[in-house]
């Protein structure tokens, strides 16, 4: 283990939680990367099909503005859940096998009735806030909006309280959600353990690392971020690139070799 990893730490019902130092992160990504090109098209193929899916998104809401802002927020609440294939993909490097595709659809043919159960309530909380969204837009947004620089205009230029509020109660939603599920999806995937165990552990990791995981938020925000002023086009590098340093992320925080391992499908 790098040398930025102190002893592990944790209570006996959970497993045990490892320090690092803020510059981790710079080598999440650059092992993320190298997982990306050993994965190849599979690893790929899920970025292609987050690209079609937000482009399709945006065509739904050229049709219905008011769902545009929940949209685009509600993608980061699913974003961890989506990845489940590229963990597989690495977890499948970790074990000296060659990635296959068959590793990542095995990951959700077989994957746990718990990571299922957590995938459905987030895909039920990106949905929520999407409701929320169109409800504030509704009630508060008094400006005509009928294409995209409409919406950019009001977003970059109005100085609304309203507008403030949504973007604070979006945030809060999505801290709460990747301080959830940074490190339980992938800990559901690799290791026997129930949803309130991992999303314990997820919390825990973030507790105990507030820096490292904010600049790791940071940077998922960036790469979001980019993708979408890419036309979404970045998602297909940035997307599993972001999705395979997680990974990572994961197995440096948690000692999860005190839990038994998830072989099923595999």
């Amino acid at each position: 283990m790098n040398s930025a990893v102190d002893t592990p730490r944790g209570p006996s019902d959970l497993p045990p939680i490892r320090r690092v130092a803020p510059g981790q992160v710079i080598r999440w990504v650059k092992l993320g990367w190298q997982d990306l090109r050993a994965a190849g098209w599979p690893s790929l193929l899920h970025g292609l099909i987050v690209f079609a899916a937000s482009v399709a998104i945006v065509q739904i809401t050229l049709l219905y503005w008011p769902i545009l802002p929940g949209a685009l927020s509600g993608f980061v609440l699913v974003g961890p859940i989506l990845a489940t294939g590229l963990y597989a993909l690495s977890r499948s490097l970790e074990r000296q096998r060659k990635p296959r595709l068959g590793d990542a659809i095995s990951a959700w043919r077989h994957g746990s009735h718990c990571l299922i159960r957590f995938g459905l309530l987030l895909i039920l909380a990106g949905a929520a806030w999407v409701g929320v969204s169109v409800l504030l837009f509704g009630f508060f947004v008094d400006t005509e909006i009928r294409q995209p620089w409409d919406f950019l205009e009001y977003v970059v230029v109005q100085n609304e309280v309203h507008f403030l509020l949504w973007t604070v109660l979006g945030g809060m939603g999505t801290a709460v959600i990747f301080g959830m599920t940074v490190v339980s999806v992938p800990l559901l995937l690799d290791r026997q353990v129930d949803t309130k165990t991992a999303v314990l552990t997820s919390i825990r990791a973030v507790g105990e690392n507030p820096v490292a995981m904010g600049f790791w938020a940071i940077l998922l925000l960036v790469a979001t971020g980019l993708s979408i002023l890419t036309l979404m086009l970045g998602f297909i590098v940035l997307y599993p690139l972001m999705g395979h340093a997680s990974w990572h992320v994961y197995r440096d925080l948690v000692d999860a070799s005190v839990l038994p391992a998830r072989e099923v499908g595999f």
